[in-house]
């Protein structure tokens, strides 16, 4: 039977690092960024939080199998498909897209997650995108049983009441000095049990990664605070889009802080952030709080698109 103590019996606070620039400075703010990224070289941030209690639950209910749901180059797919191998459960992945499957070997050699995530032993069904919208349908879980049997089913993105738990463990003791607590937005998981473990004199901000406005809807399921906000001005046009002035940020970013951002997630964030300080959005003696929810992962993949488009990469 699969047993996930090897993998979560513990997680240690993770490091927060202040960033040291002349705009805070001149603000008069302070801007640090808590290294969630660090919790595990292949399981990092809001991943390893999300996953948690859900692969307990699993072990719970003796379901050795976990099934999930992701794009070909999905954070989630590939952290599910390592936290199974490490804990043993057998994984299985519906990823979007039917192409992809054509040529197993060829996408594979191709498409770095998918070959991470195989090499840790997740078995793929490749769906058409018209099949992919059903797949929360009752006859699409069906069709998934009769093929693979019982499963744990996990949502697209790790979100959930299980994964919204884990995600209340992210704030503690070290971080309650802060007073704004800033978070990257995927499904809105993350940032609901950010919200749930935030204390009354903090306010929680959120940087959408996709377009529209469906997300407060979805993060009112997961909380009952009003303390939050969702800034939306800062998604570079929706998700997986970028263009060569946010490609730029990251890599001086990381020159500069020695940390590495993603384009699709955090680096969106921080981009928004500083510029909200260098607007004095912020008051003096503010202390913000940055959550680096990992997605470094992603990274391979969005160079190759770049490479391929004879653009600059991500350093």
């Amino acid at each position: 039977m699969p047993n996930t103590e090897i993998l979560f019996k513990s997680t240690t606070n993770c490091s927060i690092d202040t960033i040291i620039e002349p705009l805070m400075e001149y603000q008069g703010v302070e801007l640090a960024i808590l290294r969630e990224d660090l919790i595990n070289a292949e399981i990092s941030g809001n991943k390893f939080r999300k996953l948690k209690y859900n692969l307990l639950e699993a072990e719970k209910q003796q379901k050795d199998t976990l099934l999930t749901y992701g794009g070909a180059f999905s954070n989630h797919i590939a952290a599910t498909a390592k936290a199974g191998a490490q804990c043993g459960f057998k994984t299985i992945g519906v990823i979007r897209g039917e192409e992809l499957g054509g040529d197993l070997n060829k996408t594979l050699k191709q498409n770095k997650t998918l070959g991470f995530a195989y090499n840790c032993g997740m078995h793929f069904k490749f769906v058409t995108r018209t099949a992919y919208r059903d797949k929360d349908s009752s006859y699409f879980k069906e069709e998934l049983k009769a093929d693979y049997g019982e499963f744990y089913d996990i949502p697209e993105g790790g979100t959930n009441d299980l994964a919204v738990k884990g995600c209340e463990e992210i704030l503690n003791a070290t971080t309650a000095r802060f007073d704004y607590i800033a978070s990257a937005i995927g499904t809105g998981g993350t940032i609901a049990g950010i919200i749930n473990g935030s204390l009354p004199h903090q306010k929680v901000i959120g940087f959408p990664a996709l377009k529209g406005d469906f997300l407060d809807n979805e993060i009112k399921k997961y909380t009952q605070k009003q303390n939050w906000e969702l800034i939306k001005d800062y998604n570079f046009g929706g998700y997986a889009k970028f263009n060569l002035e946010l490609i730029s940020f990251i890599n001086n970013f990381k020159v500069n802080h020695k940390i590495q951002l993603d384009p699709i997630y955090t680096g969106k964030m921080m981009y928004g952030l500083i510029d909200l300080i260098s607007n004095s959005y912020f008051s003096k003696n503010t202390r913000i709080l940055a959550i680096h929810t990992g997605g470094l992962q992603g990274i391979a993949g969005i160079n190759n698109r770049l490479q391929k488009a004879g653009k600059p990469t991500i350093k």
